[in-house]
């Protein structure tokens, strides 16, 4: 049986994980209906085509990781031949270094995983119940939940994959797969590499020293970035907790063409004005419970994928993020939207690759033993890195649709890192922008008066912006 080692950012994941804070993704897709009967036929056939799925196949076990040094040992000179030999021989036996991989379950049974719910009057509390629950980690780590509505003119579907199984993108690609056949686009071919200049190459280095002295400078970037952005701007308690274990979900809903609206009079990007829109919809909800606003600046990390194609693990994750300082406690939505942009402009020259948002790049270099040992220990330690996360989600512009049922809307939620009350994920999707909130169910128990104020703050920009 062949198995694909898992990357080491998902093996993090996975040993991140606690029963508190599974580290699964999501994403809650409403579907229009026509009778009360479509949410059990969408039941049977996500059921069918998941078993015709390779990579919804795939569980993750813990395997023998080897350690082979013997190409190191090859740069020795030849008078030091006589011990090389059986000491290569030695390091040649495979070691219990913590690995994980994923491979195909000969036993995979679609029926574990595709499960067809009692007809539901709130979609969103049922998906927050389903999403404290953690995966099955002896079986392929995903899940389809089917929510029948009430009245029959509608149901839902709730996907949740392990985020060691897949990314946003990847996730995407397999929910894609069991949904109705669609044509995508053809890919646009990729640009040829330039060619090189009369300069010296600095890839003609030795590849090691090279990677070595990058590594090194990187880490010593981002460890400096981090310390300096714990300084000097008040957070709140509000996105920090103690872990419940239970979860709540919220919808919001958003005219794209009012996004495109603000960014054409203030500039910047359509993901500017998206988290600006957080900050602005954060203030009004602290100031409504109580808690205050006024020199409130959480730290919000803005994860940027780095997937490439035909790379060693293309179902991996492959992540790094820029962080910024959320200017929630600035009055003025215009204002909360310029230095949003700022920062982000800031993080974009200087590219995904450094500062403190750019942690996840690290797990390339920790040992498989290194995740599984302190897996736990990373994970208490992200409410030091940041505060909230705040992650876009890219979805096709084409409509989507199951058993001939349309997909009329589509909430991304983020897996809550230990140590925080909430998480928010965003996804475009025919004309409107979705905002998936997922939270702490103890700490953060109006988490609709939140998803509220994304709507007033949407309404406060665009009067803003009026002349």
């Amino acid at each position: 049986m062949t198995s694909d080692l898992l990357a080491p950012l998902d093996l993090a994941f996975w040993h991140m994980e606690s029963a508190e804070h599974p580290m699964h993704l999501g994403a809650l897709g409403i579907f229009a209906a026509h009778s009360s009967a479509a949410g059990a036929h969408a039941a049977d056939l996500l059921a069918a085509r998941a078993a015709a799925v390779p990579g919804l196949r795939m569980r993750i076990r813990d395997v023998w990781q080897p350690l082979d040094l013997q190409q190191p040992l090859t740069a020795l000179k030849r008078p030091f031949s006589v011990l090389r030999q059986p000491l290569a021989a030695a390091l040649r036996q495979p070691l219990a270094f913590g690995g994980a991989a994923r491979e195909a379950d000969p036993d995979f049974d679609p029926v574990h995983h595709v499960r067809l719910h009692a007809p539901a009057a709130d979609f969103q509390a049922e998906a927050g119940r389903l999403m404290e629950r953690p995966l099955e980690r002896e079986r392929p780590p995903w899940e389809a939940h089917v929510l029948p509505g009430e009245d029959g003119t509608c149901f839902a579907v709730l996907f949740k994959f392990h985020h060691a199984l897949a990314d946003g993108l990847r996730a995407l690609t397999l929910a894609a797969a069991v949904l109705d056949p669609m044509d995508l686009p053809t890919p646009r071919p990729r640009p040829a590499a330039p060619t090189r200049g009369l300069l010296p190459d600095v890839r003609t280095l030795p590849d090691r020293v090279r990677g070595a002295l990058s590594d090194v400078g990187r880490a010593l970037d981002i460890g400096a970035c981090v310390a300096r952005s714990s300084l000097d701007v008040r957070s709140t308690p509000a996105l920090g907790c103690e872990p419940s274990g239970t979860r709540r979900t919220a919808g919001v809903i958003v005219d794209l063409d009012d996004v495109h609206r603000v960014r054409k009079s203030e500039g910047g990007t359509v993901n500017d004005v998206l988290i600006a829109v957080v900050a602005g919809a954060l203030r009004r909800w602290l100031d409504a419970r109580g808690d205050g606003s006024e020199g409130v600046a959480p730290r919000a990390l803005i994860p940027v994928s780095k997937r490439r194609p035909r790379t060693a693990h293309p179902q991996g994750n492959r992540l790094s993020g820029y962080l910024i300082r959320l200017p929630v406690g600035d009055p003025d939505p215009l204002g909360r939207l310029h230095t949003v942009r700022t920062a982000m402009d800031r993080n974009k020259d200087a590219g995904p690759n450094r500062g403190a948002g750019a942690v996840a790049l690290l797990a390339d270099h920790v040992p498989a033993l290194g995740h599984r040992l302190g897996g736990p220990l990373v994970g208490q330690a992200a409410r030091l890195w940041f505060d909230i996360l705040v992650t876009s989600v890219p979805l096709p512009g084409f409509g989507m649709k199951l058993g001939g049922h349309p997909l009329t809307a589509v909430f991304p939620l983020a897996p809550l890192a230990p140590g925080h009350s909430l998480a928010v994920a965003v996804s475009t999707y025919r004309g409107q922008v979705h905002y998936g909130l997922v939270a702490d169910g103890e700490a953060v128990p109006d988490l609709d008066r939140l998803a509220a104020a994304v709507t007033e703050e949407v309404a406060a920009l665009i009067d803003a912006c009026d002349p």
